[in-house]
């Protein structure tokens, strides 16, 4: 099961790290990819909060699934007040079938092992969106007001990254 779940995490981490290789997203682009790694996020959160076994873990799923709803939102509320339709991408389908093999990985295991795979899955995540975040979506945005929610949202995927990586180091503490 560990090996479904670091293949899956693989795949996802490649998915995302490729933005940085691939021809720059355009804006309608960005946007789907952008909804597609919120809803990503939310849904490996749902899943944590209900099936997580540690109060740290249930907590930082809650976190999940509020900010990326939040941010979700935001970008949703962008995009149509500009009259912008996301597009599809292969980097979105990345996310997807990423974020898909995740939750089925994730879905095979319960307790500490569950918590362990959950968090040190987000600890990947945060770091591979971060990287896009700055390597590739906000100097790829053309958008002004696309490029400044970018921005604005970049300290918050930071912090969700520093507290999975202090989580994950208590989770490794109680072994």
């Amino acid at each position: 099961m560990k090996v479904v779940h670091v293949a899956g995490m693989g795949l996802w981490a490649l998915s995302v790290s490729g933005l940085a290789v691939a021809a720059a997203p355009t804006d309608p682009q960005i946007a789907q990819i952008v909804v597609t790694a919120d809803q990503v996020d939310i849904d490996a959160g749902k899943l944590a909060e209900s099936r997580g076994s540690s109060k740290g873990v249930k907590e930082f799923a809650q976190l999940m699934i509020r900010d990326h709803t939040g941010v979700s939102k935001s970008a949703v509320d962008l995009v149509t007040r500009l009259h912008v339709t996301p597009e599809a991408n292969a980097t979105a389908a990345g996310l997807q079938k990423g974020g898909d093999e995740n939750l089925a990985a994730l879905k095979k295991l319960s307790g500490a092992a569950f918590d362990k795979a959950y968090v040190d899955h987000e600890v990947a995540y945060h770091e591979a969106v971060i990287d896009a975040i700055d390597k590739t979506l906000i100097p790829s945005s053309q958008n002004a007001e696309l490029k400044a929610l970018l921005v604005k949202v970049r300290p918050a995927f930071g912090a969700h990254l520093e507290h999975a990586k202090q989580l994950q180091a208590s989770l490794a503490k109680r072994g």
